[in-house]
């Protein structure tokens, strides 16, 4: 049977017919769409994509190259989920499409390959290390600038030439396993931190305003859980984050230790299953959050506090993820009940520890699985609003993607680059000495880009500037390149 007689989805979780009715094809996804914006084909915006699931359905279109093109190329972004007035849950459909393509749709050898390279490594924090060990020694050692500048990269596959052009650079510290930070000193008061350990309602979106819409977190919403401080704070670690941001974690740890939270790291966390979640690879996706749910539940925490954006996105749906596991459904749900952002926890903070100067001017990048999956868009600004002597930048076309998304810029490099070169152009329009992001991937793309057009900008996360400002750190301690 050829792919073209076969029919695009099975009786296995296909994308919604009632989810599809909802889109009304207004149209209002088009101008934040970021393959609509490069292509402008319908076929690449999620109206149109969504009108192929609905067509597949009905077996109008077969599971074919052709058909399958459309979907890959979506980035998964969400900018659509702001800008829909309808409220249209495309995130669930195309990860519930892209779930049917993976496990049906026969790849071709080299593509296969490299999707299993990705998911063989990515997700394992010591295969991670293990390769972070070379990769030291090809900077350091001035191989990399050797080969950058002779071309020889020019010789390898584009997809090859995307990793290496991603690779991040890579510290000694970074070698080995996550430091805890030493304790803070807490103050002896103690207070009561209100925060909802419950999903928010889901009002409905205003069109093209990043921050608003379904799943608000724009607010804390009811209902309120009083918790006496200490808050006892689960902190997710990550994979690439760990190995490659350790900083970051001991940043994040240190300000929630500052602002009077015991800081809790469970020792069996593994990956949260995000890149498999957001790939269509729903199987391992499942097992590593049933991993992810039996580390923190025994951790016994309050809240849980995540810094990577599309982390943070995907734990916050393991209630729908783990919808048929009769073990794990109801403990997906209460344990995604209390992930956070680590801004939505920290605002939510009466603030303990005082705030130096710290004279900067930052642009601040909105990492997609934040402002359009998570809906966090004004916390992580007004905590950094709130530090001495620092100035805000706002970057033009904000809600469009840099062209990271999660393995995007590996799997699609030609429109990840392109998307990556007018991110690059924008932050440098600010004027900004920095740029900051709430997530390791965008790190890499924002490096990788200004590199590209022959820019240097350090790109840091913007918890590591409030812990510069709590430690009376200048931007030259941390701010380089």
């Amino acid at each position: 049977m050829t792919h073209t007689r076969l029919k695009l989805f099975d009786d296995h979780h296909p994308p919604s017919s009632e989810l599809i009715d909802d889109c009304v094809h207004c149209g209002f996804c088009l101008t934040t769409c970021p393959t609509y914006r490069l292509w402008g084909q319908e076929a690449d915006s999620p109206r149109g994509r969504i009108y192929l699931m609905k067509l597949g359905l009905a077996s109008e279109v077969g599971l074919n190259a052709s058909t399958i093109s459309h979907f890959d190329r979506c980035l998964g972004c969400m900018a659509c989920l702001t800008s829909c007035p309808s409220g249209v849950q495309y995130d669930k459909l195309i990860e519930a499409t892209r779930a049917q393509i993976e496990r049906r749709f026969d790849r071709p050898l080299t593509e296969k390959l490299f999707r299993r390279l990705i998911f063989a490594v990515f997700p394992y924090p010591g295969r991670l290390r293990l390769l972070a060990l070379p990769l030291w020694i090809y900077q350091r050692s001035g191989m990399q600038k050797l080969i950058r500048r002779t071309k020889l990269l020019s010789l390898l596959p584009i997809r090859l030439r995307a990793m290496e052009a991603l690779s991040p650079t890579v510290s000694f510290g970074g070698l080995f396993p996550f430091r805890f930070p030493r304790p803070v000193r807490r103050q002896r008061a103690r207070v009561r931190v209100s925060l909802s350990l419950q999903p928010a309602p889901s009002p409905q979106p205003s069109p093209g305003v990043p921050g608003e819409g379904a799943g608000g977190s724009e607010a804390i919403a009811a209902p309120i859980l009083a918790v006496p401080a200490p808050l006892r704070v689960g902190l997710v670690l990550g994979c690439v984050q760990r190995v490659f941001f350790n900083d970051v974690n001991e940043a994040t740890a240190r300000v929630l230790q500052a602002e009077g939270c015991d800081v809790i790291v469970p020792p069996g966390q593994g990956c949260c299953g995000a890149l498999m979640t957001h790939s269509g690879e729903e199987a391992m996706a499942i097992a590593f959050a049933r991993r992810t749910i039996d580390a923190f539940e025994a951790a016994n925490v309050d809240v849980i506090a995540i810094n990577a954006a599309g982390c943070g996105s995907a734990m916050k749906e393991y209630g729908h993820l783990l919808r048929d596991d009769p073990c794990y459904a109801d403990r997906a749900k209460k344990l995604a009940a209390k992930c956070r952002d680590v801004s939505e926890i920290l605002v939510a903070l009466t603030p303990r520890a005082t705030r130096h100067p710290l004279p900067i001017r930052v642009a601040y990048h909105d990492a997609c699985h934040l402002q359009h999956a998570q809906r966090v868009h004004s916390q992580p600004r007004a905590l950094l609003a709130a530090i001495p002597g620092i100035e805000l930048l706002e970057i033009h076309d904000a809600a469009i993607c840099c062209g990271s998304a999660g393995i995007y810029n590996m799997l699609q490099p030609d429109a990840a680059r392109e998307l990556g070169d007018r991110k690059a152009k924008n932050v440098l329009e600010t004027g900004a000495d920095a740029v900051v992001s709430g997530n390791p991937g965008c790190t890499l793309q924002l490096q990788s880009s200004l590199n590209a057009i022959g820019k240097s900008m350090p790109v840091l996360h913007w918890v590591q500037l409030l812990d510069a400002s709590i430690r009376g750190a200048q931007p030259a301690d941390f701010c380089h390149v």
